[in-house]
């Protein structure tokens, strides 16, 4: 079987660390997310996947973060049968593949053209109405060619902490603005774990800069957001379940103050 080589460097790279960490999750004794198309994509990969810093531990929290996620865009699509997903910075994630949306869905991955294009060789196509966008989310134009005709899902993970405050700013008004009516789903870091960067191997070996951190999620509902769930990475449901080797460093974790708002999974209506 031929294997990828990947020369990503930066905030790209660290996409391989998810990809990674729900690969081995798929191989746990009780998987979180059972990401198997995780896996059978870092067997096509030529990269040390040691560089990720990964171990059992941290897969089982990228696992539960998406997870949460995942769940969301689940409920939003069972109340709206005609819909969109949006999701930004799709990087080589499998969600399309993990909800496996109906045929009323339209389904929309964004990420950068080289992410676009190695996700083209490793990954297939889905079924249904699928579109996939090379663009970064950044930048002006591409939300053109996504119709604006339906309620929609905006999925962000793992992208707002790489991006500055103007930025995210910038991109929830134009994304909320274009469509009728949604939700917002996505993961955020707070002002600590910006502080505490340097401490996550991918982040450190690939060069990346995390920007934007938020404490307080009411306060970005000036941005024409209303917040419907806000859940601690600290205190997902999953974490009872982990092996107490793992467990309890956590639940030590969520009783300090600044390590238990570290990062957030965040709901919000539009």
């Amino acid at each position: 079987m031929d294997r990828e080589r990947i020369t990503l460097t930066g905030a790209p790279e660290t996409m391989l660390a998810t990809l990674y960490a729900r690969a081995l999750d798929s191989r746990a004794r009780k998987p979180i997310l059972n990401d198997t198309a995780a896996f059978d994509a870092v067997q096509r990969i030529d990269y040390d996947f040691r560089r990720t810093g990964i171990n059992a531990s941290s897969a089982a929290g990228v696992a539960m973060r998406a997870k949460k996620l995942d769940d969301w865009t689940r409920d939003f699509l069972r109340t709206h049968e005609h819909a969109t997903v949006l999701h930004l910075a799709c990087g080589l994630d499998t969600r399309v593949f993990r909800l496996s949306p109906g045929p009323h869905t339209r389904w929309v991955d964004v990420d950068l053209p080289q992410v676009v294009t190695l996700r083209e060789r490793l990954l297939a196509i889905p079924d249904g109405d699928y579109r996939l966008i090379a663009s970064s989310v950044t930048d002006d134009g591409w939300l053109d060619e996504v119709p604006a005709d339906r309620p929609t899902a905006v999925v962000a993970e793992g992208l707002t902490m790489y991006l500055h405050e103007h930025e995210v700013r910038a991109l929830v008004e134009k994304v909320t603005a274009r469509f009728p009516g949604g939700e917002l789903l996505f993961d955020v870091y707070g002002t600590f774990g910006i502080k505490l960067q340097k401490l996550v191997p991918a982040v450190r070996r690939s060069g990346a800069t995390l920007h934007w951190g938020l404490d307080d999620p009411r306060a970005i509902e000036a941005w024409g957001l209303s917040l419907v769930e806000d859940v601690r990475s600290l205190e997902l449901p999953e974490i009872a379940d982990m092996p107490a080797s793992g467990r309890i460093p956590l639940r030590v974790m969520a009783k300090l103050p600044g390590f238990k708002d570290v990062g957030r999974v965040l709901r919000y209506r539009f």
